[in-house]
């Protein structure tokens, strides 16, 4: 398997989609939104999620195939933090380093931007997904993260990218910000 990570925009939005669908029919108790919010969802509303002024949305592809997604979100209260969103890998290549790649690709460009940290929020027992945070460098924060419909709260999850600005990790062979001005 020979991944690539392409970054993607609103005119992407009909190669994003599938993916999107696919992590929230895959994992629905991972993300904050759901499937029915997304499945009949216009193209304008799929190209608005793609056009967050200062975003970098990547998929992950194999071959022909997106395997993967992930996007990083600027913070524009606090320009030192970065958020991570929208993580998923499909089964097929999960355990493959696409989740690292993914997030590494996502630190360096935070700290391109000139940001000390990266956030995520995850849901508190997925722990699949907090083994794949931890490997990557991300730590508890102790912070209340959004609250669950079961009344639990996200788990907030931080990056140090004074430490760690995105080691070079990548599984392909060319890096996204290469693909498209």
């Amino acid at each position: 398997m020979t991944i690539e990570l392409r970054r993607v925009t609103a005119d992407d939005w009909a190669t994003w989609r599938p993916v999107r669908l696919a992590a929230l029919t895959d994992a629905p108790h991972a993300f904050g939104s759901r499937l029915a919010d997304w499945q009949d969802a216009p193209e304008q509303r799929w190209r608005a999620r793609l056009s967050v002024p200062g975003a970098m949305d990547l998929l992950a592809v194999d071959g022909t195939t997106a395997v993967g997604m992930a996007s990083g979100l600027p913070v524009p209260e606090d320009p030192a933090r970065a958020e991570v969103v929208s993580v998923w890998v499909a089964p097929r290549a999960r355990r493959r380093g696409v989740a690292r790649a993914l997030l590494d690709t996502i630190a360096r460009w935070a700290a391109d931007r000139g940001a000390h940290a990266l956030d995520l929020s995850v849901v508190p027992d997925n722990t699949a997904a907090l083994r794949t945070y931890e490997r990557a460098g991300f730590k508890a924060t102790g912070e209340p993260g959004d609250a669950l419909p079961d009344g639990r709260r996200e788990l907030v999850m931080r990056r140090d990218l004074t430490v760690d600005p995105g080691v070079d990790r990548t599984v392909t062979a060319r890096r996204p910000e290469e693909e498209r001005p």
